[in-house]
């Protein structure tokens, strides 16, 4: 019998070890894990900046306050604002304004083979074909970062061709085409 509680008394503390072998939750685990939410709140930040950019809308301002605030609760509300923020700045900026005059503009000023990514040595890029001195003017950060427009995304390009029609220019700077698709 004595050695049945031997057994016992042995098995139990070899179960407890094991127990205490497997890893638990401690401040590391938190830490790291308020280190990768800290990045999410980051990521999603510098991709709103980047949208509200092209569209040249102010950015969402940011205390950065989360980085003081230790409740945790606070710290996912905070990035779940900043993923919110981020996805309706994306739709904003995937649907400019006058989206479906620029679309038609690119059917009749795009290489059908290039699409957006047209470059056909004319001294005009992209799917609207923009020239140097317009991509200078209404695209300068874009054309500084990513080379001329033929580089750039349609939703980008389309945002440059918004820029110069709130400034005053219109349609008129593809005066065939926009005459094609009755906008002047």
């Amino acid at each position: 019998m004595r050695s049945l509680f031997v057994r016992l008394f042995v098995l139990i503390g070899a179960l407890s070890l094991g127990v205490g072998a497997f890893p638990q939750p401690n401040a590391a685990t938190a830490s790291s894990t308020r280190v990768a939410q800290m990045e999410e709140i980051d990521e999603f930040r510098i991709e709103t900046w980047r949208w509200q950019s092209l569209m040249h809308k102010p950015r969402t301002p940011s205390s950065h306050r989360e980085r003081s605030v230790h409740d945790e609760k606070y710290v996912r509300w905070i990035r779940d604002l900043w993923r919110a923020r981020a996805r309706t700045a994306e739709y904003q900026a995937e649907h400019p304004p006058h989206r479906g005059a620029w679309l038609c503009i690119h059917r009749y000023e795009r290489n059908p083979t290039q699409g957006w990514r047209t470059r056909t040595g004319n001294g005009y890029y992209g799917g609207l074909q923009m020239d140097i001195s317009f991509q200078r003017a209404y695209g300068p950060e874009l054309l500084r970062r990513k080379g001329t427009a033929d580089r750039w995304t349609a939703v980008e390009q389309m945002w440059v061709a918004e820029r110069a029609h709130r400034s005053g220019r219109g349609f008129y700077p593809w005066p065939n085409t926009a005459r094609y698709c009755g906008l002047i």
